[in-house]
């Protein structure tokens, strides 16, 4: 029996841990701490665990979150993520983190695109990157792990099997990705409030969201070489979902069926990868309510002017292969199980 406490328990992450975790007979979720929703049950707070829990929401010190625990998942916005963490560092306890807080190696990158100051920038690189499809082992070994982002998710799962074979270099790839309103957070604000998605596609931060630099970090670890990313997210109509298509020159001497062997064997052994046969195109409902992945590659060539450009698609729920879901493959592998334990299931149709 794994014992764990989450910290930062009122938003949709946890909402997604408590899902996964909950119905576990080999977990025991000792302790919920919020700053909200304070002694409310976590069944009324999260209804559809309706059931399922009678822990309540507690305001707790960390280290009284963390007592007797041997994992803990740590909730929260960046910044208020790493203060906590520093409280734990001491600790015989294992973190989860599922902000952005421990992702960045380079504390530049953490200043332009998160906060001006970091509370501990000597811990930066000291976290396992929590990406199972390039870091298994590092993960299950980890005493930290700092979960990837939403975007970062999807967009480096599109390109991970080029970077890996050493064909993603000297390369500039534009992407495009559309997400749904859920990766904004439980907390309705002007701008990504459903009802002003609904109907509607937006862009924002267009070429400097703040995942762009994890991205570029995750392809170059994976065998990327000066790769130039121009990323272009967009506010979609739905609650759940990311679809990115990223497109790039076709690497010199590939055509289409080197590339589609290259990605289905590169994911052969991930069971939560969906390699999509040729003409067959990724979709959002189709891995929604899961942690699975649907990956697609196309190739046109120019008729006029020769180039041939790839084009990689992907489709992740943000929720749970964006967030909770991956945080739960770590778990899995931090406590000696199969990555996909408890997370296998198909996804919801239509």
């Amino acid at each position: 029996m794994t014992k764990v406490s989450i910290i930062g328990g009122a938003g949709y992450g946890a909402a997604e841990l408590l899902r996964h975790l909950l119905v576990r007979d080999d977990v025991e979720v000792l302790r919920i701490s919020s700053k909200d929703y304070i002694g409310q049950r976590a069944d009324v707070v999260h209804r559809h665990l309706a059931g399922l829990t009678d822990l309540v929401l507690e305001d707790i010190p960390p280290k009284e979150a963390a007592r007797d625990c041997d994992i803990v998942f740590l909730a929260m916005p960046h910044k208020v993520t790493a203060q906590v963490a520093m409280e734990l560092f001491d600790e015989d306890v294992r973190l989860i983190d599922l902000s952005g807080d421990f992702r960045l190696r380079s504390l530049d990158d953490y200043s332009r695109d998160y906060h001006p100051d970091h509370p501990c920038p000597d811990r930066l690189g000291t976290f396992a990157y929590g990406l199972p499809e390039l870091h298994r082992e590092a993960i299950a070994g980890a005493q930290h792990v700092a979960s990837p982002g939403c975007f970062a998710t999807c967009i480096t799962l599109g390109l991970l099997p080029l970077a890996k074979a050493g064909h993603l270099k000297n390369t500039t790839v534009r992407t495009v990705a559309m997400t749904g309103s859920s990766g904004s957070g439980v907390r309705p604000q002007a701008g990504t409030h459903h009802p002003v998605r609904h109907r509607n596609l937006k862009p924002y931060k267009v070429l400097h969201h703040q995942h762009r630099a994890e991205i570029l970090q995750t392809l170059g670890d994976a065998g990327g070489d000066n790769v130039a990313l121009d990323f272009i997210p967009v506010s979609a109509p739905l609650s759940r979902g990311i679809l990115a298509i990223s497109q790039l020159d076709l690497p010199a001497g590939m055509e289409l069926d080197e590339v589609q062997k290259l990605y289905e064997d590169t994911y052969e052994d991930f069971r939560l990868v969906r390699m999509m046969p040729h003409g067959a195109m990724p979709e959002v409902a189709a891995v929604a309510g899961t942690a699975k992945v649907e990956v697609g590659v196309e190739v046109r060539i120019d008729e006029d002017t020769g180039v041939k450009t790839l084009a990689c698609m992907s489709v992740i729920d943000n929720l749970i292969k964006g967030g909770a879901g991956q945080a739960i493959q770590s778990f899995n592998l931090m406590t000696g199980k199969p990555e996909f334990f408890g997370l296998d299931v198909p996804g919801l149709w239509p």
